[in-house]
């Protein structure tokens, strides 16, 4: 898909994320000359296309008071992974689910969920309650709390005519 000057304005106005207003597409597209309707048509067309491969929220979770972050990493049967992983993702408290291949012998867990937390207590409670509604009492599981962070920022596009030539747009 080849990009106009319009769609490289629209991604360099959302790089640094959406503004943080009841409108905020409308808000991105005022100084863009363009609608509301406008760039979410756009946005949409970009995504289909897979100009935009990801659309989401980073969120700070520090700014807003959980500063105990844990990866809780388990151990789940191959047969039992992926019927496991939608129970946990399931869970209220559970904000990013997924599977990864094992790398043994060091490494032998396979799903992985984030639990956040105002404090290190409060989330080794949840584990616990999650382990026990999920029905993952028999899995071996750690909990690896965050201990900095690094910096969390959106995807960044090229759009320049190289990088459309290189991924076959123009």
């Amino acid at each position: 898909m080849l990009i106009d000057g319009t769609d490289e304005r629209l991604i360099a106005a959302i790089a640094d994320g959406l503004p943080l207003v009841p409108n905020p597409y409308a808000e991105v597209g005022a100084p863009l000359k363009m609608s509301e309707g406008q760039v979410l048509s756009r946005l949409r067309r970009l995504i289909a296309a897979g100009v935009i491969k990801r659309f989401g929220v980073v969120v700070h979770h520090r700014e807003l008071g959980y500063r105990a972050n844990a990866m809780v990493v388990w151990n789940i049967a191959d047969s039992q992974v992926e019927a496991a992983g939608h129970r946990l993702a399931a869970e209220d408290c559970v904000t990013l689910c997924y599977q990864r291949p094992r790398r043994l012998p060091d490494w032998p867990y396979n799903l992985f969920c984030m639990i956040h937390g105002q404090t290190r207590p409060q989330v080794l409670a949840e584990v616990a309650r999650i382990k026990s509604r999920a029905g993952l009492d028999i899995y071996d599981h750690d909990v690896l709390f965050s201990t900095r962070r690094f910096k969390q920022r959106g995807a960044r596009y090229d759009c320049t005519p190289a990088a459309q030539e290189e991924r076959g747009a123009a």
